[in-house]
């Protein structure tokens, strides 16, 4: 299976962020031919004040209904259905009644949406740039793992702020994930410092492929303010290992996943046969 990671530059205006989704995508697509492409998170609505993020939301279809949806999830539907290939579609801004919620939807090649996922953990914090995060007052938490199969790989889904929680990942593993998705909007303070520790962390962990689509750049929060996100999506192996990134800017990497690599870390180092604590 070839997998390609999108980055992203997006805003808060969802159009222009599906146009940027659609060029990159289709240059990944040209270039790579990967069997699933994935964007970061929010990549339909990064910033903005939390009147615009309602504004730009979509209501979902009920799942398995095959109904059609907004803008952002006919947009990814069309691409898996016209690629013939898988689309996780990074996360956008599902309508759930007072609050959002930080939604993946994922995309079979005939169209079909196989797996969702809310964001669980919510990213209440201050920055050490000391800028102030709380994700809670605009969204509502997840309580489901998630799991689905692409092209005979289990395959597990997280979003951004998750990662530093490996209970979760954990629990991918056990549910039978070899490759996670992660994507994210890491901002560049944490992310210098954390992004490809914490990753890196993890596979090695759970001995899972990762791949972090992320977002990059600049964008403005609700007040005006400028925000600034990593970027440096990445393709991780299952002994830890980056085996594709981008930089800074926009673009796209892709990197196979290997399914007799993590057969053998599996066998060489059987963390999970060892286990004593839950």
């Amino acid at each position: 299976m070839r997998v390609s990671v999108v980055q992203m530059s997006p805003g808060h205006d969802k159009a222009e962020n599906i146009a940027q989704a659609g060029r990159l995508i289709g240059e990944a697509i040209a270039a790579d031919r990967p069997n699933i492409v994935s964007l970061p998170e929010m990549w339909t609505c990064l910033g903005g004040n939390r009147g615009a993020k309602f504004e730009q939301a979509e209501m979902l279809p009920a799942r398995g209904s095959n109904e059609p949806g907004g803008p952002a999830y006919e947009f990814l539907r069309s691409v898996a259905r016209k690629e013939r290939i898988h689309v996780h579609g990074g996360s956008l801004a599902e309508k759930g009644g007072e609050k959002l919620f930080n939604t993946t939807v994922v995309f079979d090649p005939q169209g079909s949406e196989i797996a969702r996922y809310r964001k669980i953990h919510l990213f209440d914090i201050v920055a050490p740039d000391g800028k102030g995060y709380r994700e809670s007052s605009t969204y509502g938490s997840g309580d489901e793992v998630v799991t689905y199969e692409a092209d005979g790989v289990k395959v597990g889904c997280a979003v951004c702020y998750d990662i530093r929680f490996p209970e979760l990942f954990l629990a991918l593993r056990r549910a039978g994930a070899e490759l996670i998705f992660l994507p994210s909007a890491f901002t560049v303070p944490t992310g210098r410092d954390h992004w490809d520790v914490l990753i890196r962390a993890r596979a090695i962990e759970t001995q899972c492929w990762f791949a972090a689509p992320a977002t990059w750049g600049k964008h403005l929060d609700g007040a005006g303010e400028p925000r600034f996100t990593y970027g440096h999506s990445l393709l991780c192996d299952p002994w830890g290992t980056i085996v594709a990134k981008v930089s800074d800017g926009v673009g796209w990497a892709t990197a196979r996943i290997d399914q007799s690599v993590t057969k053998r870390v599996r066998r060489d180092m059987p963390v999970l046969e060892h286990r004593k604590l839950a």
